[in-house]
């Protein structure tokens, strides 16, 4: 009893990261920066991918330990809970600022006007992007026998991120909200951002998902079940 709830726990916290890193994202992503860690290649991008390569992590480590079922609900919730946060931006848009507010309503509105159209655009390319991701990742796991973790581990999160990153793109150029003359730079700058991490993340997903195994007695094929 006392490891189902340990499960039970662990599982809430990785779906509050998830959620938490996937509202931010969608908050933060007006502010642009450069990255230039290896000296060849300049990237730019936004400041909400940032956060972004979290929640590929996060999905691959609950589809792994608890199922392809669990992953999907906390893909849900994710959707759900960034829709919400549509709602309170619109309304605390709307809303009049006093004369002595901080924060008055054109730069409230210049800074978070423009999440709401970032936030359906995301959403239409994330849901795409984590359910492709899931069934890639079960595939591969079907496949080969539930060996071979870094496989389905990269290989999923590789196609889902150009697909997430070139959706989203399409979306926000389409909405006016970026020109459409920095649509290939932004592309491959982000995607080979996000495969960067992805590639980095492996020996964190195999040292997560060995003490899962060792820590609940976990053979390859199982997963951990929560109600």
């Amino acid at each position: 009893m006392i490891k189902k709830e340990q499960a039970q726990i662990i599982y809430l916290i990785l779906a509050a990261l998830f959620i938490a890193s996937l509202v931010a994202s969608n908050l933060i992503f007006q502010k642009f920066i450069y990255w230039n860690p290896f000296g060849w290649y300049r990237f730019e991008i936004s400041v909400g991918l940032l956060p972004y390569p979290l929640t590929f992590l996060i999905t691959d480590i609950l589809s792994e330990i608890y199922g392809r079922q669990k992953a999907n609900q906390v893909v849900i919730a994710g959707i759900f809970a960034s829709f919400f946060s549509i709602a309170i931006i619109l309304i605390a848009d709307f809303a009049p600022a006093i004369e002595n507010s901080p924060i008055n309503n054109t730069t409230f509105h210049q800074v978070f006007g423009l999440s709401p159209l970032a936030v359906l655009a995301s959403m239409i390319a994330y849901l795409f992007a984590q359910l492709i991701d899931i069934r890639i990742f079960h595939f591969w796991k079907k496949i080969t026998k539930g060996r071979h973790l870094w496989l389905r581990n990269n290989f999923s999160t590789f196609v889902s991120q150009f697909i997430d990153t070139f959706i989203v793109l399409t979306l926000l150029c389409s909405f006016d909200i970026l020109p459409w003359d920095i649509f290939t730079n932004l592309l491959i700058s982000g995607f080979l951002f996000k495969v960067i991490f992805a590639a980095f993340d492996t020996p964190i997903i195999y040292a997560i998902v060995f003490w899962f195994r060792s820590h609940f007695n976990l053979q390859i094929k199982d997963t951990l079940k929560i109600s």
